[in-house]
């Protein structure tokens, strides 16, 4: 024994021998050093706090208060029986079952907070481990399947089949749909292989597809909504740019006529648009395409009955066949119906209509069809007419020059769009919106005078929203100023502003009563106001009374 003391020197961890007495004989510079000197001859058991033993090859001890293992193994030398015992710190040891008992934790966490079943099972089939999904799916709790073989729990009918020995048979991933009572499910066998090749473990997850289908719908309900909301929105854009770019609506009566117009954008019934030159029926025609379905499905048409000669203006509507008459195309040419198939057909000044195509007209609106010139059959069409004029239809009926029941067939949706010099509340806003989108077009940064507000304002307007936008236009590209005055009105204009400007005081020079000046004098005051500021509020503040008060001024002399 007495080369021992050399080897044990050489060994990373300490050691001590003891005779059949378990007093010590050998032990090596690591074991002194932990036990705090030499030790030979001391019974082992004495030198440690505490001595428990543990299984036949290990004995749990403490030193100072700290743990440690005694590996321990029977030797003979020279037939006399010693025992070999290594000393083991357990700290690392119980760090390591603390950083196992942790991932077991967070394992058991992952699998808790899945919603899809988690089925583990050994090489040989035997269930490990199952959440609570697998309960969910098949009613049945955890300690039916853990510690169970996969093939005697289908034989039992626990499980109605499992995809774990498919993954067995075939010895690679397996992909099924089944179903789950009244649900279906989609399950994925995968196995995890040793080094060797071999398989060591089966992970199966299974899905609930009925949850995923009801998300799925629920999903393609909202892409669904989307899309409408987004095709709404794509009108509503249209609306508003065709709005802000081409009419101000601020008065009662516009209002009403666009929300009409809104209400009966998608029905089929005939519109017929009626007002002065230049009032915006064009514009009224166009907002309700924009504002109707048929936008997304065909075209707008326009067709200026006044402006079409009259020999040719039947071909322009209905189209002809190849050598119909001399100068014809030699293919044919199709006409604005049939261009408007799917859409909508703008027919301006549709009172300028000859009688003969009035009577071709009133067969279109009732038969829905067209019959090119030339051609022997007619052909279905699917468009809405919107018809406007400028004319007294009734009379034009009483005089023979119109058709009674055409005028019937077009009169189905009437909508009359009052001259500018009714609606004064538009007057304002529209000529500086026409003026915005001037400087735009031109790069200017003009901008009109108070006084040339008032003007707009108490002007007449015979030519209606046309003649404004003109004027405007005219004084963007003729006033050197930044600023445009009354003063830079055209000598026709500034003949009206000066007769205008005295029609208050001519009308203050009559006799009347204290009563009358006084409101005449205040719905002056009101209507600089309405023009100046946007807001009633603001009004207020400025004219120093409250705002209860200024909408019943407004609404009393209806501005």
């Amino acid at each position: 024994m007495q080369h021992c003391q050399k080897w044990l020197e050489f060994l990373p961890f300490p050691l001590v021998i003891t005779n059949a007495e378990d007093c010590i004989e050998h032990y090596n510079f690591l074991f002194a050093r932990l036990a705090g000197g030499d030790t030979v001859g001391a019974d082992v058991k004495t030198l440690f706090d505490q001595w428990k033993p543990e299984e036949s090859f290990l004995v749990s001890v403490t030193l100072h208060n700290r743990p440690y293992v005694l590996l321990h193994h029977s030797i003979l030398v020279e037939e006399q029986p010693f025992t070999l015992y290594i000393v083991a710190d357990t700290t690392p040891v119980q760090q390591l079952r603390q950083e196992v008992a942790n991932l077991e934790t967070q394992l058991e966490a992952v699998m808790e907070s899945s919603n899809d079943g988690i089925y583990i099972t050994d090489e040989k089939g035997v269930t490990l481990k199952v959440n609570r999904a697998i309960e969910k799916m098949t009613g049945y709790p955890k300690h039916c399947f853990v510690g169970h073989n996969v093939a005697d729990l289908v034989k039992e009918g626990t499980l109605k089949r499992s995809i774990t020995l498919k993954v067995l048979e075939e010895r690679k991933r397996v992909d099924y749909v089944y179903q789950l009572s009244e649900r279906k499910a989609f399950a994925t066998g995968i196995p995890i292989l040793k080094e060797n090749g071999e398989i060591d473990k089966i992970i199966t997850n299974v899905r609930d597809l009925t949850e995923v289908n009801h998300y799925y719908n629920e999903l393609q309900r909202a892409f669904d909504l989307n899309s409408q909301y987004r095709r709404e929105l794509d009108l509503l854009k249209g609306k508003l740019k065709l709005i802000d770019s081409d009419v101000v609506i601020e008065s009662k009566q516009m209002i009403d006529i666009y929300d009409m117009a809104e209400r009966v954008a998608d029905v089929d019934a005939t519109v017929l648009i009626l007002g002065e030159t230049g009032v915006g029926k064009d514009v009224l025609a166009r907002h309700l395409y924009a504002s109707s379905k048929r936008s997304q499905k065909g075209e707008f048409i326009k067709v200026n009955c006044g402006a079409i000669p009259y020999d040719l203006l039947e071909s322009e509507l209905f189209g002809y066949e190849a050598g119909a008459f001399t100068g014809a195309n030699k293919t044919g040419k199709p006409g604005m119906f049939e261009l408007a198939d799917n859409g909508m057909l703008f027919l301006d000044e549709v009172g300028e209509l000859p009688l003969a195509l009035q009577v071709k007209l009133l067969r279109v609106l009732q038969e829905k069809e067209i019959q090119r010139i030339g051609a022997t059959k007619s052909k279905k069409i699917d468009v809405r007419l919107i018809a406007a004029t400028n004319r007294e239809l009734k009379q034009m009926v009483a005089e023979g020059k119109f058709r009674e029941d055409l005028f019937f067939r077009l009169n189905v949706l009437p909508i009359s769009i009052p001259p500018l010099r009714e609606r004064k509340e538009d007057i304002v806003p529209l000529a500086n919106s026409v003026l915005e989108k001037v400087n735009r077009k031109y790069s200017t940064e003009k901008r009109f005078d108070d006084k040339l507000e008032s003007f707009f304002y108490h002007y007449k307007w015979s030519g209606n929203v046309r003649e404004l936008t003109n004027l405007v236009e005219r004084l963007v590209l003729t006033v050197p100023s930044s600023i445009i005055m009354v003063e830079d009105l055209p000598v026709d204009y500034a003949e009206c502003e000066c007769a205008g400007s005295h029609s208050v005081t001519s009308e203050l020079n009559r006799v009347m009563t204290l009563k009358e000046a006084a409101e005449i004098a205040e719905r002056e005051i009101l209507a600089l106001a309405v023009q100046k500021f946007h807001s009633t509020y603001k009004m207020a503040e400025e004219l120093g009374t409250s705002q209860a008060t200024i909408v019943r001024k407004l609404k009393k002399y209806k501005l």
